[in-house]
């Protein structure tokens, strides 16, 4: 058994912080109160014996206890380009960055649009130390024409389904695809840019564009599609995620689509809410994304609408390539960044010291909401009887961001001085990671 000792514990679901403890027996929370030892040693847990070999404590004073973060967006590489990440690699940046949960993208080579796939990425996420989740494509080949065979799919292990990377264009496609997840009662999950919009992607059409004398990514690619998918969402009730929010007016539409539906979510990256199209400027292709930085008014729409839960969830889009494909010119090298080992470093800045959100409103966008969408069982809270996935932060404490569990290091924000560091995180009552 685990004895976590004096923590300040953030729970989401109820909404309470305060110095606990917590106990741990097995995978599960046996129990969170004051002076659990002592209530041991009276004999509340009768078959817990307080010797040192059955019983370890952690003394976790002075330091911030959340449940595991869940990250519903990333993109481990495996199979196809392992040389950027793989399984193995990008679940140790997973733990090292507090998450104990990830759900994984399709776009790899094979695309997760059959079983084979699916059973190697599952398969192989089980020997990693923490929980790794997949979603299967909505499409065969992503190549938005023919709808998968999602309920076999599902059937064998899929999250949910989403053609990330690639937008899907058909309008009848994804009507009759978010029936059928919604049937599934899972989420279907959108890249919302329309390429036909799109002269250059990953680089705002604005001051950045501009900068590199190119065409650049308007707003508008994104407006139109999340216009046209919440519409269709709202009249099938299907359980929709728009991924990676850039444009304030998107966080408008979503603000109005949740008045009619409840099944309606929406994740932002700490990358939108924390840098602007200057920073494309500034770092070049390591700043380059999709969708892309936009300006000061939309990051400041997203951190709006993270505070009043318009946007309830927080993703990292976790992007690894090499350093030879970032070093590529701006128009030439792919878009994204890694995020994994970041993420709750610049929510914690950003969010909670900036904006004064709560810390239990924190572990809500990281965890609890991202677990309520997927119907991850007993996960994203501290309670009694919930899975023991818990991360322990020091927020007083400072680092410098790289040395990176991940295979690859394209970030704008390496070098940096972030706060709040992850000291261990515990996936199924074990340690998956330990500064």
């Amino acid at each position: 058994m685990l004895l976590i000792q004096n923590g300040y514990i953030a729970d989401p679901k109820s909404g309470t912080e305060g110095v606990k403890d917590i106990l741990i027996r097995g995978e599960r929370i046996e129990a969170v109160g004051e002076d659990l030892f002592t209530a041991i040693k009276e004999g509340r847990f009768m078959e817990c014996e307080c010797a040192d070999t059955t019983l370890q404590i952690i003394d976790a004073t002075g330091l911030t206890v959340l449940p595991g973060l869940i990250d519903v967006h990333t993109h481990f590489r495996d199979p196809g380009f392992t040389y950027k990440e793989d399984i193995i690699t990008g679940a140790a940046a997973a733990a090292k960055g507090g998450f104990t949960t990830v759900v994984l993208m399709a776009n790899t080579k094979p695309v997760v649009d059959n079983i084979d796939t699916l059973t190697y990425v599952l398969d192989k996420g089980k020997t990693t130390p923490i929980r790794v989740e997949s979603c299967a494509a909505v499409s065969y080949g992503l190549k938005g024409e023919e709808i998968t065979d999602m309920e076999k799919l599902y059937s064998i292990g899929a999250a949910g389904f989403t053609d990330d990377g690639i937008p899907l264009m058909d309008e009848e496609l994804v009507r009759q695809a978010m029936l059928r997840t919604r049937k599934l009662n899972v989420p279907i999950s959108f890249h919302e840019e329309n390429p036909k919009l799109i002269t250059n992607n990953g680089v705002n059409a604005g001051i950045a564009s501009a900068h590199y004398g190119i065409g650049g990514s308007p707003r508008e690619a994104e407006i139109s599609l999340v216009e046209r998918d919440l519409k269709i969402a709202v009249e099938t009730d299907a359980i929709m995620d728009v991924q990676h929010i850039s444009a304030k007016e998107t966080v408008e539409l979503i603000r109005e689509a949740k008045k009619k539906s409840a099944n309606i979510h929406a994740e932002a990256c700490p990358h939108h809410f924390t840098l602007t199209e200057e920073a494309v400027i500034e770092y070049g292709t390591l700043a380059k994304m999709n969708p892309p930085l936009r300006t000061e008014e939309d990051r400041q729409a997203i951190i709006a609408g993270l505070l009043d839960g318009t946007i309830d969830m927080i993703a990292t889009d976790h992007a690894p390539h090499s350093k030879e494909e970032k070093d590529k010119p701006i128009t030439e090298a792919p878009s994204g960044i890694i995020g994994l080992e970041t993420a709750f470093s610049l929510a914690y800045e950003e969010l909670v010291d900036k904006h004064g959100m709560s810390l239990a409103t924190l572990a809500d966008r990281m965890s609890y909401a991202p677990a309520k969408m997927y119907g991850f069982v007993k996960r994203g809270y501290i309670e009694e009887g919930a899975l023991a996935d818990l991360v322990l932060i020091d927020t007083n404490e400072t680092w410098i961001a790289g040395d990176y569990a991940s295979k690859s290091s394209n970030s704008p924000f390496t070098g940096k001085e972030l706060k709040a560091v992850i000291v261990k995180t515990i996936c199924d009552g074990k340690i998956a990671y330990e500064k």
